[in-house]
Parts: C-alpha cells; structure tokens; sequence
C-alpha cells in the first residue's frame, strides 16, 4: 500500500503533519528558489512561526528528494517587482491617454481647419461676385433711342413719388 510520500503529487492529511520546535502543525509549501541545486520545485514542512526577519523557529523538513515532476507553483513576486511591475502599467496608461488626447486635439484642430477653408472659399465666391455685379454696374449702357429719358414720341418722361 502506497502512502502519501510515495506519491509524487500526494497531500498528507492534516494531521500526518509533523509539529515543529514550537508545538505547531507545520505548513506544507513548495521550494521556489534555484537554490539549492535541483531542490526547486521539492515540497517541504516548514513552521508557521518564521518571521522572514526575525527567525524564532527555523523547522524545515524536507518531503520529496527530488522535484516533483508536472506541478505548477506560484512564484512570489517581491516588493519590488510588483512596484515596478505597477509603475510600468501606470506608465503606459498614462502614454495611452495623452496619445489619444492628442489624437482629439489634432482632431479638432483639423475640423477648424477645414472650416476655416469653407469660409474663405465662401467669402472669395462671394467678393467675387461682387466685383462682377460692380463691373456689370458701371459700364456704359448701349446706346438706344429712350436712354435720355425720352419716350418714342420724343417726350420727356415724369417721374413721380
């Protein structure tokens, strides 16, 4: 009959956990550093009391000899790395925002632009027109029989309010 550590992926019950130096069940956790060699990915029992800086119970057993082969562990991201990871996304959100701003911007610029150029291709149509209607204003009537005034019995016309 096999038991849990014969097993490559086996979980021991919670009460097959060893205790450690401090009287506590131990946690079952996977090694994630490369260090020491060929030790990453083994599973082990560990205290729950260690504090990372101040190490009051260093219980650590080991469980498998060799890493456990198919398993999948979370590497734990330092402060560090989640800062810098955080701060790139920032960064890029904030570069996403004033290259679309800038887009509107550029946007609107061109839309008063063509505006503009409707405007005055409006108001040159229009003084062109103008100029016509003044050439076509002054110049000199042709000559005809009732251009001074005279009807054609050779009248003068009256003109009344």
């Amino acid at each position: 009959m096999l038991t849990w550590r014969d097993e490559p992926n086996a979980i021991p019950p919670w009460n097959q956990w060893p205790k450690c130096h401090c009287g506590f069940r131990t946690w079952l956790q996977i090694w994630t550093d490369p260090l020491p060699q060929g030790k990453q990915g083994c599973r082990f029992f560990k205290c729950p009391d260690i504090d990372d800086d101040f190490k009051t119970c260093t219980f650590m057993q080991w469980v498998d000899t060799r890493p456990l082969g198919g398993v999948w562990f979370h590497q734990v991201e330092t402060k560090g790395q989640y800062y810098a990871r955080h701060t790139q996304a920032r960064e890029e959100a904030r570069l996403a925002r004033e290259e679309q701003e800038r887009r509107v911007r550029q946007q609107q610029r061109e839309a008063a632009l063509k505006i503009q150029d409707e405007q005055f291709q409006a108001r040159e149509a229009q003084l062109k027109r103008e100029g016509e209607e003044q050439k076509n204003r002054y110049k000199e009537p042709a000559q005809s029989s009732t251009s001074d005034g005279r009807n054609k019995k050779g009248k003068f016309l009256r003109f009344t309010q």
